[in-house]
């Protein structure tokens, strides 16, 4: 079966749950029940989601959200919030480092946490330039959008782990 692009006016979403939308395409077909998912969750933000069904049978991608409906865009854009809820970094209080476990005292945009990283290496992920993904003990993740956006205490903490 060849693959469904979405691209443009051809479809439309309706949110059906928290992370879950209908789709109805231009020439009538249906399918209910899909999860959008991004296939490159770390580079591709907006960039090709594919489109589960309950089976975890691929439906169609969205090559570029960029090309979708302002409405059908945002309903897109509120599962994958949800599915893929990551608390933002926005000021870095204190940074310790005891017995070869890297203590972060943060503020998130979900509330004051303290992220726990064993393996620097493995647990502190610079992406281009300017994003950092921050993985705890627990495996939860944690996101700096953009460090240079920090104030300049929280840039001195953070940078000697980069």
């Amino acid at each position: 079966m060849a693959r469904l692009y979405i691209d443009n006016d051809m479809a439309r979403f309706t949110r059906k749950d928290i992370t879950l939308v209908d789709m109805e395409l231009y020439d009538g077909r249906k399918f209910e029940n899909l999860e959008p998912r991004r296939l490159f969750p770390l580079s591709g933000l907006e960039k090709y989601i594919t489109l589960l069904d309950e089976d975890g049978v691929e439906r169609g991608i969205i090559r570029d959200m960029k090309t979708l409906p302002e409405k059908e865009r945002a309903t897109i854009e509120e599962c994958l919030d949800e599915y893929y809820l990551i608390p933002k970094v926005t000021k870095i209080t204190d940074c310790k480092e005891k017995y070869g476990v890297l203590r972060i005292w943060a503020q998130t945009n979900c509330g004051d946490v303290v992220i726990e990283i064993r393996n620097i290496l493995h647990g502190i992920k610079l992406i281009y330039g300017t994003r950092v993904q921050l993985r705890d003990v627990n495996d939860n993740r944690y996101e700096i959008s953009n460090i240079n956006e920090l104030d300049s205490r929280s840039r001195r903490l953070i940078d000697s782990f980069l």
